[in-house]
């Protein structure tokens, strides 16, 4: 507690703000705040679609922080033998679709289409691709389009 009073107002806002808690067997492992972008429209004005986009966003963002120049982010399919997608766009159609864009291990054309309630994603590291100089880093470039709002 920090010795001040709030509000009945006060205190509901602040429990409908998006908390974010994690603890790592690192303790040198960085976890990011909520930015912003997130907290500035109210958890119950977001569809289910855009507050998992959002969130998806975040945990993207950290995972890619944590990659060397050589590796990229992508996700393995949880179930069957799907394979993995090289995550090269994300989106949300409301009130409760998330989808994918990007390749799978063979360059083909890959999107998966979710619902939110069965939502599940696994981040993985993959190589970058030969070709390229440096890695793609998607999760900066979500980041940076929620900020535009």
């Amino acid at each position: 507690m920090d010795g001040k009073i709030s509000t009945a107002a006060e205190a509901q806002e602040k429990d409908a703000l998006p908390r974010r808690h994690e603890v790592h067997a690192d303790p040198n492992a960085q976890v990011s705040d909520v930015p912003a972008e997130i907290t500035a429209t109210p958890v119950e004005k977001k569809s289910p679609a855009e507050w998992a986009y959002e969130r998806l966003i975040l945990y993207i963002q950290n995972f890619e922080q944590q990659l060397d120049n050589e590796h990229e982010v992508a996700m393995g399919f949880a179930g069957g033998d799907a394979g993995v997608l090289r995550i090269e766009g994300m989106g949300y159609f409301d009130p409760d679709i998330v989808t994918f864009y990007g390749s799978d291990e063979t360059g083909a054309k890959t999107q998966l289409i979710q619902h939110v309630s069965q939502l599940s994603v696994i981040l993985r590291a993959l190589p970058k691709e030969p070709q390229q100089e440096a890695p793609k880093r998607i999760g900066f470039r979500l980041a940076a389009d929620l900020a535009k709002g």
